[in-house]
């Protein structure tokens, strides 16, 4: 663990989508960075949506062929578990069901959420599921026990509209990709699958400016 005087934590914000290989390396390493800075790094995960629309159901085949390129991601360090498509499921129809997965877990709390986010790219990448299927939606929610009763809150309005206005404002600030991350307070957006290291320098270099800072009460 690194360790650092006591400062505010620095709170990243991270753009994904469910369906993007290298979110999941993405996730993978800001979760560490998470792990490694224990309470000086916040990550809060925000919506962006590359296929918005269910739009017309891709070709199975042509599909399978598609995710051979996920062994590119695979191949980098740090990175998520990956198998290409097998079986007769899917393709994934569009981007939103998974993250209204997401935001209803995150409802209920913090760490639903979190549990959630991994188990949806492990489904998907690792395992071959349909993460776009509500009954396979249905099946990860009661996997993980979360209440049966509140599964349907991933249908509310509020949610929905609140993945679009996430993924509208990573559009409106420049993020032409994803995964694109972000430090809370500063307008620049980094986007690309980077290597640990470059998160890494990048709280250092912000727990470290911000410990040179004298708080307010030191000032008065």
């Amino acid at each position: 663990m690194v360790f650092i005087p006591a400062v505010e934590p620095v709170k990243l914000i991270a753009w994904s989508d469910y369906l993007c290989p290298w979110c999941y390396n993405a996730s993978v390493r800001l979760e560490r960075l998470e792990q490694e800075f224990a309470g000086l790094v916040e990550i809060e995960w925000r919506s962006y949506l590359l296929r918005p629309n269910p739009g017309r159901r891709r070709d199975l085949e042509r599909f399978r062929v598609y995710t051979q390129s996920w062994l590119r991601p695979a191949a980098d360090e740090d990175s998520g578990e990956f198998r290409p498509w097998q079986g007769d499921a899917g393709p994934p129809s569009h981007s939103l069901p998974p993250h209204q997965l997401a935001k209803a877990a995150g409802s209920l709390s913090a760490d639903a959420f979190r549990r959630m986010h991994r188990r949806l790219m492990r489904a998907y990448f690792s395992e071959n599921q349909d993460i776009t299927d509500w009954q396979v939606l249905r099946n990860l929610w009661l996997e993980l026990d979360l209440p049966e009763s509140d599964f349907d809150r991933s249908r509310d309005p509020a949610l929905l509209e609140q993945i679009l206005d996430e993924y509208n404002q990573a559009i409106a600030g420049g993020a032409t990709g994803v995964p694109a991350v972000s430090l809370e307070g500063n307008d620049a957006i980094i986007v690309g699958a980077h290597p640990i290291e470059l998160y890494r320098r990048w709280v250092k270099r912000t727990l470290s400016a911000r410990s040179r800072t004298p708080s307010d009460g030191a000032r008065a």
